[in-house]
């Protein structure tokens, strides 16, 4: 993408906004799931994993929805209710699903110290996190 195209980086609260909507939505549909299988004791559980349901309920079913929603519509449900996607730096166009891959697991590269690489979304020129220069992606607002 050229730096004359006039688009617009989506900013750190917008994202934060996406990013709470499609935290709600996941937990609507895991917690009953976990809550049907294991009970409400599931909470109480000082394990950190409690079987393979709850691996794939709770890790395996969001990143294979996410990575889904990226491939086929540049954007989670949080992302297309702020109006925002998610796009190739270069081309400016859909991500590839091993871009989506390598997005989705560079979260934790941004999350694990201090959530540093999600607020230098804040500072950042195309307001980019760690986990989007990773993967050479940005988000953009659309119209």
């Amino acid at each position: 993408m050229s730096e004359s195209e006039n688009i617009t980086y989506a900013g750190f609260w917008i994202r934060v906004i996406a990013s709470l909507i499609d935290s709600i939505l996941i937990l609507m549909i895991t917690l009953p799931l976990l809550i049907g299988i294991y009970g409400t004791g599931y909470f109480d559980s000082t394990h950190m994993y409690l079987g393979i349901f709850d691996f794939l309920i709770s890790w395996l079913l969001p990143a294979i929805a996410v990575i889904t929603f990226w491939v086929c519509k540049s954007a989670t449900p949080g992302k297309l209710i702020t109006k925002t996607k998610i796009i190739d730096q270069k081309s400016g166009g859909k991500l590839s699903i091993v871009q989506s891959l390598v997005r989705y697991f560079s979260y934790y590269i941004s999350i694990l110290p201090l959530f540093l690489g999600i607020i230098w979304v804040a500072f950042d020129k195309k307001k980019q996190g760690w986990h989007d220069k990773i993967a050479g992606t940005v988000v953009v607002k659309v119209s």
